[in-house]
């Protein structure tokens, strides 16, 4: 009985599809929707919440219609063909209509401002003198724009209360003299908020391009949801079951490396630092690669000839699957339903912490920290993830899950806490800071999910991975609106703080669990990578 490898990577290029996909999705549309078109953090988060909120019923919906699917190209397959081709004409049709708000942009006044801020020498911004000028000449901009009507006493008074005051207080007793590097990062968060503003006074104007962008990404959302859940069943389905641990860390690792040429396209385009870039490149190479990845994917993956072989391997080695042992969480013991009510209760906070600061950095590190480019950071996460999901594994065999998960959390919490006090003189910090950020997250990811199933028995185990989902998913439609929300009403600099305390949180939940730790065991290498990469 053994993987046949081959096989399985081609069946994991549809994963490489999905993520590469939400990679580039997380990183750029968050930007442009607050730089392009002017949406504050809260309204931002609603948009990137959409795609969640689409999951929790067609993830469900399209797995259960794909089951009941014959066709003559296999039950998974033909979605995987919709959802892709659809989901990456959408993704190039995006480009056009980012490339149409940009040239909005180009023609107001607005990079001019930004360019003002950003590009001006340390020593210049770092002035009172330099502060003081910004914001009279920010005053004078709006009550112009209120005389000519062309924003609204309301407009007025939330930009008044959201930025002026807030500046001033941050300026309050200083005449002359530098600010520290502390109030700097506040300044430029509320001076950012303040340019967000004047792209929201042209997208009002002239709602058109941003309605027709919503469109078309809802087209793309969806399309992407119709073939989630068929991609990911597809390994199941050719894969003998002792060997899908195996064949499930091979897909990982295709969704690990499809995340990384994500980051480096964007790296490479020079797309990760600078507001009011055009992303076209962006979206039609993801969309291109979508494209080739499928025609590769169809030309080597025979799905019904496939299951076939899986159906006589199955006969050949006598695997028959246990229905006996069907219980629902009522049934379990009341020891171990408190501990799955606190595992499933740890997923979601360290969701709401994680997903807050996925959603959000691309735009926090560039404005807030001044780096030449938030996808560096993101790069240096996943490859020390991707590096360190052996040793944990070892790790936890040896300690324990529960052990485990507790000092990946304390690792998150401390990465998470120490970003607040980083500044544009301190931001090469951030590199260490995401490197260690991508070992705690892979030290909780590596574990959780196994907790979650170790309580559950025979066939429900789908069921408790359903408990598992919906957990991780409601955090990540909440925390997107939730953080968003923090960061208008306080500061940009809210994100970090807020996540900090929600993975906080998770440690004394998961302290409280006294269940889900399994037997130690030995686990071949390549098995210490089957985990979750959502």
């Amino acid at each position: 009985m053994k993987l046949d490898y081959k096989k399985t990577f081609y069946v994991g290029l549809a994963f490489f599809i999905i993520t590469i996909f939400w990679q580039t999705y997380d990183s750029i549309i968050t930007k442009i929707l607050i730089d392009k078109f002017g949406l504050n953090q809260t309204w931002s988060g609603v948009v990137m919440a959409l795609d969640n909120v689409l999951a929790l019923f067609m993830l469900p919906l399209f797995g259960a219609i794909s089951d009941k699917t014959n066709h003559k190209l296999g039950r998974r397959t033909p979605y995987v063909i919709i959802g892709t081709v659809v989901a990456a004409f959408a993704f190039i049709g995006l480009s056009f209509i980012d490339n149409a708000q940009t040239v909005r942009i180009e023609n107001s006044a607005i990079i001019g401002l930004y360019e003002n801020v950003r590009d001006s020498e340390d020593d210049e911004r770092k002035q009172v003198s330099f502060w003081n000028s910004a914001i009279v000449s920010m005053k004078a901009e709006r009550d112009l724009a209120l005389l000519n009507s062309e924003i609204t006493q309301k407009q007025y008074t939330t930009w008044e209360n959201d930025v002026y005051v807030k500046m001033q207080e941050v300026m309050s007793g200083r005449l002359t003299g530098e600010v520290t590097p502390l109030d700097l990062s506040y300044l430029d968060g509320f001076y950012h908020v303040y340019l967000s503003a004047l792209a929201w006074q042209i997208t009002a104007a002239n709602p058109l391009n941003f309605i027709v962008f919503v469109g078309v990404l809802l087209i793309a959302l969806v399309a992407m949801s119709v073939f989630r859940s068929p991609a990911v069943s597809l390994m199941p389905d050719v894969t003998m079951k002792p060997l899908r641990s195996k064949a499930n860390a091979i897909i990982n690792l295709m969704g690990a490396a499809a995340g990384v040429t994500s980051l480096v396209l964007l790296t490479v385009f020079g797309l990760g630092g600078r507001s009011y870039v055009n992303y076209t490149m962006a979206f039609i190479s993801v969309g291109l690669i979508m494209l080739l990845i499928l025609a590769f994917f169809l030309w080597k993956v025979k799905e019904p000839k496939m299951v076939e072989q899986r159906e006589k391997d199955d006969l050949k080695f006598g695997l028959v699957e246990d229905e006996t042992e069907v219980h629902d969480m009522s049934d379990l013991p009341r020891d171990k339903k408190i501990s799955l009510y606190l595992i499933l209760g740890s997923v979601f906070l360290w969701f709401m912490g994680y997903n807050a600061v996925m959603t959000k950095v691309s735009d926090y590190a560039p404005k807030i920290l001044q780096l030449p480019s938030f996808t560096l950071p993101l790069l240096v996460a996943n490859v020390t993830a991707i590096i360190a999901f052996i040793p944990i594994g070892i790790l936890s065999t040896k300690f324990g899950r529960r052990k485990t998960i507790l000092a990946g959390i304390v690792l998150l919490t401390l990465c998470f806490g120490s970003v607040f006090f980083l500044t544009k003189e301190t931001g090469w910090i951030m590199f260490i800071v995401f490197g260690l950020t991508g070992i705690g997250w892979a030290t909780i990811n590596v574990n959780s999910y196994p907790m979650v199933v170790e309580l559950a028995k025979g066939s429900n185990v789908g069921k408790y991975t359903g408990y598992y989902y919906s957990f991780s998913m409601a955090a990540q439609i909440l925390t997107p609106i939730l953080s968003g929300f923090l960061m208008d009403q306080i500061n940009p600099k809210a994100l970090f703080p807020y996540a900090t305390f929600f993975v906080a949180l998770a440690f004394i939940t998961m302290f409280f669990t006294k269940h889900g730790d399994s037997k130690a065991e030995k686990k071949s290498v390549l098995e210490n990578f089957d985990v979750d990469m959502d």
